[in-house]
């Protein structure tokens, strides 16, 4: 793997627009490969035969046992080595992964083929971040990683409808199959595009010297409260987030008896609308009122978390459909508002050339309780629940769900009081 292929002027405002473009199709295609599975849940249960449980492992831990365990040692070479060439190596593996799930002829071989989509994205997200704190100016990281966090509701509305629509008309491993090779596509158009940029070129301490070991960032970290309450709270917002991802659709289904391709256009068009809303707003928020208290970055997502719960009870219950998918929109949006203010503050609790190792700590932290959790805890509670509740039993077990997103705001709210202390000037 080549070192660096540095060019210090690629941060003009042309280049810097189509590298978050592409940033944000790499990305979306991480959500596609990603949230695929949750609509495509209800015909591979059907087909293979399994339970909640097991389509909660499949879903969730089987993806985030590698994704997590190996994005430490993949971010310690992303501060070390080209992060064009490991997002590209990335982006090769999850996709070539994710069309091998449309082999899979029973449990063991589709929780496989998940664990391998988890190793190749392990290296998608951590070296973006630190890609994009180059790309942007500190005044504008929390509106630029807001923008790059578009892949989610974007991959993940495309994933929903596109694995509806393939599964309804075709079957379930076509859609595998399809939106993998796709993948394969981007792969070296992303690689040749793209030029790896001068670290920390807009910071006033500029880091010449190399990256430092994981000792030296633990260490470092280990003296800043505020990053771990962060990556808690987050970890924990992310057991409901994930975990609606995931059992939505299945819900719409089982709750309300849309077909799954009414399902996947219902829940896509909440997600996308919902969550490109949310998203941007925390993006904006962020930046106008966190660069003079730092402490707003992380209590503007706190109360938000808080604001989701009286919304998601009104839409979960609510016998009517139609007022269930406009009040879904805005707990939806809450729920994404976290994500410009967090990724870009955990860029700043570090020095620039720490910014990806931090980052994959945080994301272990965040990825293996909220996705090896989240998931897993919803499809278990409604196997619980099924013989009180029957199809309903994902309605009370999403409901339940609810209750991480106060969990989550409690941390965010103990993380600002350490943030203008812990901050990398």
């Amino acid at each position: 793997m080549p070192k660096t292929d540095l060019e210090p002027n690629t941060a003009t405002s042309q280049n810097r627009a189509y590298v978050l473009f592409i940033l944000v199709v790499v990305y979306a295609f991480n959500f596609i490969d990603r949230q695929i599975i949750g609509i495509l849940a209800v015909p591979i249960k059907a087909d293979l035969a399994l339970t909640d449980t097991q389509l909660g492992l499949m879903g969730g831990l089987a993806f985030a046992l590698f994704y997590t365990g190996l994005g430490i040692p993949v971010a310690l070479l992303a501060d070390r080595f080209s992060r064009t060439w490991i997002m590209t190596a990335a982006l090769t593996i999850w996709s070539a992964m994710t069309a091998a799930s449309g082999l899979a002829t029973n449990f063991w071989q589709i929780f496989l083929a998940r664990v391998g989509v988890g190793v190749g994205e392990a290296g998608g997200v951590a070296p973006a971040y630190s890609l994009i704190s180059d790309f942007f100016p500190a005044t504008h990281r929390a509106r630029a990683l807001s923008i790059y966090s578009f892949g989610i509701p974007i991959g993940g509305a495309l994933g929903i409808v596109f694995g509806g629509v393939i599964a309804s008309l075709i079957n379930w491993r076509i859609a595998f199959f399809a939106v993998g090779i796709a993948g394969l596509i981007l792969a070296p158009i992303f690689r040749l595009t793209v030029k790896e940029p001068v670290r920390g070129q807009f910071d006033r301490k500029r880091e010449d010297a190399g990256a430092p070991g994981l000792k030296v960032i633990l260490a470092s970290l280990a003296g800043k409260p505020s990053f771990w309450l962060l990556a808690i709270g987050a970890s924990c917002s992310s057991m409901m987030g994930y975990g609606i991802f995931f059992w939505l659709p299945s819900f719409l289904v089982r709750s309300y008896q849309l077909t799954l391709l009414n399902a996947s256009l219902f829940y896509g068009a909440i997600l996308l609308v919902g969550g490109l809303a949310g998203i941007w707003a925390g993006g904006w928020l962020g930046d106008r009122f966190g660069h003079g208290d730092h402490r707003q970055f992380a209590r503007i997502p706190a109360f938000a978390f808080i604001a989701t719960v009286p919304f998601y009870i009104l839409a979960i219950m609510s016998p009517n459909l139609m007022l269930s998918f406009f009040v879904l929109l805005v707990p939806t949006a809450l729920g994404l508002v976290w994500l410009g203010p967090i990724i870009s503050t955990i860029q700043h609790l570090v020095e620039p050339a720490m910014r990806a190792t931090a980052s994959a700590v945080f994301l272990f932290i965040n990825n293996l309780i909220g996705i090896g959790l989240g998931t897993f805890a919803i499809g278990a509670l409604s196997d619980g629940l099924a013989a009180q509740y029957g199809e309903d039993s994902l309605r009370y077990s999403i409901l339940a769900g609810t209750g991480f997103y106060i969990i989550a705001a409690v941390f965010f709210f103990l993380a600002a009081r350490w943030l203008n202390r812990d901050w990398e000037d």
